[in-house]
């Protein structure tokens, strides 16, 4: 399996060699792209799922530095929750090396109405149910791409 945001479109697509397993509408960043520590902005090139965390936990739960609160996000909370599951990107080019370090997640979110413009504060944003599918399916070590590329 390998994971492919295309951030002009906001789809992130899950493919098994060449075949397409799964397409979800996301949210990247609404600063932008880059690396940049403290920009806010989405990085792009080559990833790897480092660390994944929700396992089980129920579809709107909130985390704080990877754990559940017991809370549930809502679509008119302001803040940009980190909700349902976490997959934690490390980066593989030297542009992207502090990925980790930024705390840049595949993430659930509470703003699900946003998915498919830029609007999340770095991390790439999923609807809570498509998070819990994107989740299973992909492993520990998955590889991703992030793709700044033009329209489709």
């Amino acid at each position: 399996m390998r994971i492919t945001i295309h951030v002009p479109s906001q789809t992130l697509d899950l493919l098994d060699g060449d075949t397409l397993v799964r397409r979800y509408v996301v949210s990247t960043s609404r600063h932008g792209l880059g690396s940049e520590p403290g920009s806010n902005r989405t990085p792009t090139g080559r990833f790897r799922v480092a660390e994944k965390h929700g396992d089980g936990a129920a579809a709107g739960m909130t985390f704080k530095s990877r754990q559940p609160t017991g809370e549930f996000g809502a679509e008119d909370d302001p803040h940009d929750n980190v909700q349902t599951r976490i997959l934690w990107l490390t980066g593989l080019d030297p542009e992207n090396a502090n990925t980790f370090d930024r705390y840049i997640y595949i993430h659930g979110t509470n703003a699900e109405s946003r998915l498919g413009l830029p609007a999340s504060e770095g991390c790439v944003r999923m609807g809570n149910d498509d998070v819990i599918d994107l989740f299973d399916l992909a492993p520990i070590g998955t590889e991703v791409f992030i793709d700044a590329g033009s329209e489709v």
